[in-house]
């Protein structure tokens, strides 16, 4: 079966819930690596108050038995111990206290159009859930997906580009271990002189009431050929990707590879010439398809690109409109981080591994991880891929 994630919960509700389904039997998981990753989504430089709330940890309640996967759905839990503050204004059931509503909706945010969509008059009934709260819940989710490809020899890492005007130097062809010690960056810059750069921006706009927006590349590292598909177009793994790197909060472009770029060069300079020695066995020397072509993955290491616009919540609200009275109005100010472009790359790992997970388990299949291993090694050798390359 393919591989499903659902999350469920709101920004200042009881918790946050994710249950992936399709994991095969017998993946050996780990508590602390489920709750590093929940961790690195709390980094960067520019986070709020909420993170000093907060120190996410994931509870599995199913599908895990005595550190391995049995098969069926797994479910974490993630606390929101910011709860407490809110008992009253998110308590599930009703309360006798009376609940102030939010009628100022933020340009850029949810706000307007899901209190249209849903009937609403009170627009907190979207932001706690369009809130990006909800990927604690994506990342814990992400760290089973991870597992899954370390067990076929796959890793995935993410480094911040940019933040604000400041852009970190081309780093050309990574390794994974370029990216030992990124997360000790204060803002997950594999340039040291760009990290100061990048912390210097947001101090200065944050200084001025500002949000600031950035991008942050992923990477995934020991990818078989194959996964995905040119015969349909839902199946593409370019697509794919695209829409779930898209699907988080304030992500306004996704590039795969040179991306963007490749509409200015001529094609001699867009594609990637193929080799094949007895040492290396088939090999590219550049890669500027970022992995895939023809909506397969190539061999290559996979590379996605995203853009973050700047968060819609500012300590300077944006001129709005009540939605009750329909007079102008300031846009709702709340707690707001100035920057998580940091934090937002960790959450695409999780989406990325997501996505290459589901595409190692519909191409392989297998009802364990055994099962899933074989049959990797075999197609592996059928088309004369080097797993270790």
């Amino acid at each position: 079966m393919p591989l499903r994630l659902i999350t469920a919960g709101e920004s200042h509700g009881p918790g946050l819930t994710c249950i992936v389904e399709g994991v095969p039997a017998g993946l050996e998981l780990h508590q602390e690596q489920i709750d590093r990753d929940l961790a690195r989504r709390q980094l960067g430089h520019g986070r709020g108050g909420r993170m000093k709330i907060e120190t996410d940890k994931a509870d599995v309640t199913a599908g895990v038995r005595h550190g391995y996967t049995l098969g069926g759905p797994i479910c974490l839990d993630v606390v929101n111990a910011d709860f407490k503050n809110w008992f009253d204004r998110m308590n599930p059931w009703p309360v006798e206290a009376e609940i102030d509503e939010v009628h100022l909706p933020r340009p850029g945010h949810a706000d307007l159009p899901g209190a249209w969509k849903y009937d609403f008059t009170d627009v907190r009934n979207v932001l706690e859930r369009a809130s990006a709260r909800e990927t604690a819940a994506r990342v814990a989710g992400g760290a089973v997906a991870k597992a899954l490809l370390a067990a076929v020899g796959v890793e995935v890492r993410s480094h911040v580009i940019q933040i604000g005007s400041v852009v970190s130097p081309d780093t050309g062809d990574l390794t994974i271990s370029d990216f030992d010690g990124v997360d000790e960056s204060p803002v997950r810059c594999l340039s040291a002189d760009s990290s100061a750069a990048m912390v210097q921006e947001i101090n200065v706009l944050r200084k001025r009431n500002e949000s600031i927006g950035g991008t942050f590349e992923v990477r995934a590292f020991g990818l078989v050929p194959g996964l995905g598909t040119h015969v349909s177009w839902e199946g593409r793994l370019d697509g794919q990707l695209a829409q779930a790197v898209m699907s988080i909060q304030a992500i306004k472009g996704v590039g795969i590879g040179n991306g963007f770029d490749l509409a200015g060069v001529p094609g001699s300079e867009a594609h990637d010439e193929i080799f094949h020695t007895a040492e290396r066995g088939w090999y590219r020397d550049t890669n500027r398809a970022g992995g895939v072509e023809g909506g397969m993955s190539n061999g290559e290491s996979l590379v996605v690109r995203a853009a973050m616009k700047p968060l819609p919540t500012l300590t300077k609200p944006l001129r709005s409109v009540d939605i009750s009275t329909l007079e102008p109005a300031e846009a709702l100010r709340e707690r707001t981080d100035s920057c998580t472009v940091p934090a937002a790359g960790v959450v695409a790992e999780a989406m990325v591994a997501f996505v290459l997970a589901n595409s190692y388990i519909e191409k392989f299949g297998g009802d364990s991880i055994g099962d899933m291993r074989a049959a990797v090694e075999a197609y592996s050798e059928r088309i004369g891929w080097k797993l270790d390359r």
